[in-house]
């Protein structure tokens, strides 16, 4: 959390102090919890244990006090009820200005405030009470569409706030040096749930990180979840899948040929090999994330066979399926299309689009290798697994925040600081599934809003133009433009 003095308030609003003279503090008594009637020609003012009673062109007659300032008719001078000690807690100046979708309200103080932070929320309607004097909140600019009634109470402001068809929240929380009481007021589209199947239904949820985040998510109990598409085609999610209940776009692939980067296995055959970055695993309804392990050999011209390692996880033999850049200096590269050498060149080399290639220390193949050669690469997950996605960072590991993208084989940091829509793979404790992208953020942000819902392990599966929910072949998810076309995406059918 940032300290308050870092956010930018206009000018107007930082000097905005309640300062009324004492001709100008006329209020309404029930802005004071103060009943009025007229009675005897007498005007007499009642409520939380007081009784005021002013005659008028006589004074007061209760009490009896010529140098209070005199009431007209139901409205009755705040001054008054100050000289009375009719408040019976501290006065606080009030600031406030417009916060991203809310509006922030601040307290100075002139003693630090006791109690804890506090939160909460209600459909269309909320009450608050501040524990302090706060006059300057009558003057607040409350955000378009809620209403506010303000109460100056003996025991503090109440905020009666209303906003029709709205999900109203706030969060209260003190600051210290200098002691400040600070309200955060939100009034949000209302959240939604719409049943698809049995077990099955689609949800816009707010999390609060403290900012609200809306998210678009298919929850699920059960049922079907297979990854669908092919190497090297791209199309909309909701066209790899048309039958199904709801589509989430896949893991990664290079946008030029459309080759996936990362594991991807379909129906216990290994579709594309592991990248170095967390897999969503997967058989009938239980899920787990991990960095796979994974066993992956080569077969030589002779049936010779040698293990190696597979792309970021490199060895002595490494091959290489990611269009790009392969082999370090003072190695060589057998280029592989078809299962024959095409060439062996020195490393590092651009593998295209298409092939693979085995990097070896220079001059020294695992067996004598010549272009033309056959040379096959095979894997294998151990522990095997009916269905997997590589795709990362991790987001949320047994209820815990576990972004740390430098653990896994993400060189560029900048399209993870991006603030965009993020598509993720999340589940609860409890085995309840969640199929989701999220309005634009930051995967980190995301992270600590699926903690705050109760996400026990999550995984991100991309952002941008590639995060893309489907459900039944109509796009729920945030976007803008035209949604991008992908190489994988993951379908989930009713059970």
């Amino acid at each position: 959390m940032r300290p308050f003095g870092a956010y930018p308030f206009k000018t107007l609003a930082l000097s905005l102090f309640l300062s009324l003279s004492l001709a100008q503090t006329l209020l309404p008594a029930g802005t004071f919890g103060l009943s009025f009637r007229e009675e005897n020609g007498a005007w007499v003012y009642e409520g939380e244990g007081v009784r005021l009673v002013y005659v008028p062109g006589v004074g007061w007659a209760e009490p009896r006090e010529a140098t209070l300032p005199p009431p007209e008719g139901e409205k009755v001078p705040l001054e008054a009820l100050r000289s009375l000690g009719y408040f019976r807690t501290p006065e606080a100046g009030v600031r406030f200005a417009p916060q991203g979708r809310g509006l922030r309200l601040v307290l100075d103080l002139t003693q630090p405030h006791p109690g804890p932070p506090q939160d909460a929320q209600g459909q269309e309607r909320l009450t608050l009470l501040l524990p302090y004097l706060a006059p300057g909140t009558l003057q607040v600019a409350w955000p378009k569409g809620v209403e506010a009634r303000v109460r100056l109470l003996p025991t503090g402001t109440e905020l009666g706030l209303f906003a029709k068809g709205k999900l109203l929240r706030y969060r209260l929380f003190p600051l210290e040096n200098p002691p400040r009481l600070v309200l955060d007021l939100y009034a949000l589209e209302p959240e939604v749930q719409e049943p698809l199947a049995p077990g099955i239904r689609y949800r816009e949820v707010w999390a609060f990180t403290p900012e609200p985040l809306r998210l678009h998510l298919v929850e699920a109990e059960g049922g079907r979840l297979i990854p669908v598409g092919r190497p090297g085609v791209r199309a909309l999610p909701k066209d790899l899948a048309q039958d199904a209940l709801a589509v989430l776009n896949g893991g990664y692939f290079d946008p030029p040929s459309g080759t996936p980067i990362g594991l991807w296995v379909q129906d216990g055959v290994t579709v594309s090999y592991p990248y170095g970055r967390v897999a969503l695993l997967w058989d009938g309804f239980r899920f787990f994330l991990g960095k796979p392990r994974f066993e992956a050999v080569v077969r030589g011209p002779s049936g010779e066979r040698v293990r190696v390692g597979i792309n970021a996880s490199r060895a002595r033999y490494t091959a290489h399926t990611v269009p790009g850049r392969v082999g370090r200096q003072g190695e060589e590269v057998a280029l592989v299309r078809g299962d024959k050498v095409e060439a062996i060149l020195p490393a590092p080399q651009d593998l295209p689009p298409g092939a693979w290639a085995l990097s070896f220390p220079q001059g020294a193949p695992p067996f004598p290798l010549k272009p033309g050669d056959p040379l096959s690469l095979y894997g294998r997950l151990d522990p095997p697994f009916r269905y997997a996605l590589e795709a990362g960072p991790l987001l949320v590991q047994e209820g815990r925040y576990a972004f740390d993208p430098g653990q896994e084989n993400f060189r560029d940091p900048r399209p993870l600081q991006a603030v965009t829509p993020q598509a993720a793979v999340a589940w609860t404790r409890e085995g309840r599934l969640w199929l989701l992208v999220s309005e634009p953020t930051t995967p980190g942000v995301l992270a600590r809003a699926l903690l705050s819902l109760g996400a026990w392990n999550a995984l991100r599966m991309d952002g941008g133009g590639s995060a893309q929910l489907w459900v039944k072949g109509r796009l729920r998810s945030p976007h803008q433009g035209s949604p991008r076309p992908v190489v994988s995406a993951l379908a989930l059918y009713a059970p």
